[in-house]
């Protein structure tokens, strides 16, 4: 938790770096949560790229890696790679601080999880641009079930064989 300032900074600036990019609505002005930002932390779903610069350490980036069936993924307008187990990364922020910092938390979950299942809005091209060169295949279409509206999703996947 001593982290959490942090975290929600980095939260606040990947909001507003979405709005910039024509992006507004996939985090609006609220996501993520503060309730589920800290449930992350609390069940240790929460992970942390950090550096040391002068003795200090620095978050590069944040997310959540979910195992298990995630709900919003059992419908799909398309089809997943396999139905064998795998991870789920959601919420993915950068502190802007280096370069290709969600290409190396995604990368990261390759390799500790081989199997990943992510999605991102329809207007996020930077990070449909990250999982495309990161080797995703574009599997379909989900909808999330947590909102009423703007709730389509483009679904990736790659499994590491």
């Amino acid at each position: 938790m001593k982290d959490y300032p942090q975290i929600e900074r980095n939260y606040a600036r990947a909001r507003d770096l979405m709005a910039r990019n024509g992006n507004p609505t996939q985090w609006g002005s609220t996501f993520p949560r503060a309730e589920v930002v800290k449930d992350d932390i609390a069940n240790h779903r929460t992970m942390l790229l950090v550096d040391t610069v002068g003795g200090h350490e620095r978050i590069l980036a944040q997310f959540a890696v979910c195992p298990g069936i995630d709900p919003t993924y059992v419908k799909i307008n398309g089809a997943w790679l396999d139905n064998d187990s795998y991870v789920t990364i959601h919420r993915i922020a950068s502190s802007g601080l280096v370069r290709h910092a969600a290409r190396d938390c995604v990368e990261w979950c390759l390799k500790h999880y081989g199997n990943v299942r992510v999605d991102t809005h329809p207007n996020n091209k930077a990070m449909q641009h990250v999982l495309e060169t990161c080797g995703f295949a574009r599997c379909g279409l989900i909808q999330l079930l947590d909102r009423d509206e703007d709730t389509t999703r483009i679904a990736y996947q790659r499994h590491e064989w």
